[in-house]
């Protein structure tokens, strides 16, 4: 390999570079303060298997190009119509087909809009974002309480565990994976997410490449919804909030350019997930308050978005 090639491969490296330094400085904070490492880690998963899976299927977004603001109200919508027909049946299966039933309808629902009125898909996931958030609260006012809907712990205990939810973020990957990276979509979408015109003039159909990635991030999402269930079966209007935002930041973390095309890489929003997950608890060692948190992830935010586009810059074809 030339020198280019060295230097590309190592940039692309870069993310899986950066979790395992965070996955080491862990390990080393933990032993000095002598915290329980094994429970710190299962902390970690659980934190980070919800954001995981949602970045996973809005990575078919982000390659186009685009990106959907309203991720995190979708998961809470699902969740809480999911968790209202587990406590009409009490079948686990059902609220779990509902889930991700709900999560599709609401990212089709999103394409075809921007399709009809000619839009931006981000300028209907902006609006989206106000009608689920007023849903929620619709939601939970249905179902009596005013503050809640809950499902039964015991009935969930079960599936509360590391094995099951690394399971469930596997087997979705890994289809993911497949469509992604071997099928003539992904290809496609990658295509089209790099330069939409050559695209449309190649014959690639923008509206069912979109229609796609919706229904692959509407998956994704409904997975999302199931495992909050799992591991918060009382619901509320805060449920999943910060999900939206902290798929956008895992999925830069993980090295995926915000413009989409050719270098979109699937497993960037695993990787941005769990790294994510391990700078905020590095902080915690640090005892640094949450508002200092918040500034450090933005600073590493804008400084991973510089390093990846710097050297595309006056590269980027026609959009």
């Amino acid at each position: 390999m030339n020198k280019n090639q060295i230097k590309k491969y190592l940039m692309n490296l870069t993310p899986l570079f950066g979790l395992l330094a965070l996955f080491i400085a862990f390990l080393v904070l933990g032993t000095i303060q002598d915290i329980n490492i094994s429970y710190g880690l299962k902390s970690i998963i659980n934190q980070s298997v919800v954001v995981a899976v949602v970045a996973t299927g809005a990575i078919f977004i982000y390659t186009l190009g685009s990106f959907d603001i309203s991720l995190g109200a979708s998961v809470a919508v699902s969740a809480l119509i999911g968790g209202m027909v587990y406590n009409k049946t009490e079948r686990i299966f059902v609220m779990t087909l509902v889930c991700i039933g709900v999560a599709v309808l609401i990212g089709l629902f999103n394409s075809v809009l921007a399709s009809v009125f000619n839009l931006p898909v981000f300028v209907t996931t902006i609006a989206m974002l106000s009608v689920l958030n007023a849903l929620v609260l619709v939601l939970i006012r249905i179902n009596g309480t005013g503050s809640e809907i809950a499902v039964p712990a015991a009935a969930v205990k079960g599936l509360n565990n590391t094995p099951f939810k690394i399971v469930v973020l596997l087997l979705f990957f890994l289809i993911s994976m497949f469509i992604f990276s071997f099928t003539k979509i992904g290809r496609m979408q990658k295509f089209q997410g790099g330069n939409p015109v050559c695209a449309k003039l190649s014959g690639i159909k923008e509206k069912k490449m979109a229609i796609i990635a919706f229904a692959m991030s509407g998956i994704g999402v409904g997975l999302g919804a199931f495992l909050s269930i799992i591991y918060a079966p009382t619901l509320t209007k805060n449920t999943a909030s910060s999900v939206g935002m902290d798929v956008i930041i895992a999925i830069v973390f993980g090295g995926m350019p915000v413009s989409g095309g050719a270098r979109s890489k699937i497993y960037a929003a695993v990787v941005g997930a769990f790294s994510m997950t391990l700078l905020s608890q590095i902080m915690v060692m640090f005892n640094l308050n949450s508002g200092i948190g918040q500034m450090v992830k933005a600073a590493i935010f804008i400084l991973v978005v510089f390093l990846a586009t710097s050297d595309q810059r006056g590269k980027m074809l026609p959009r």
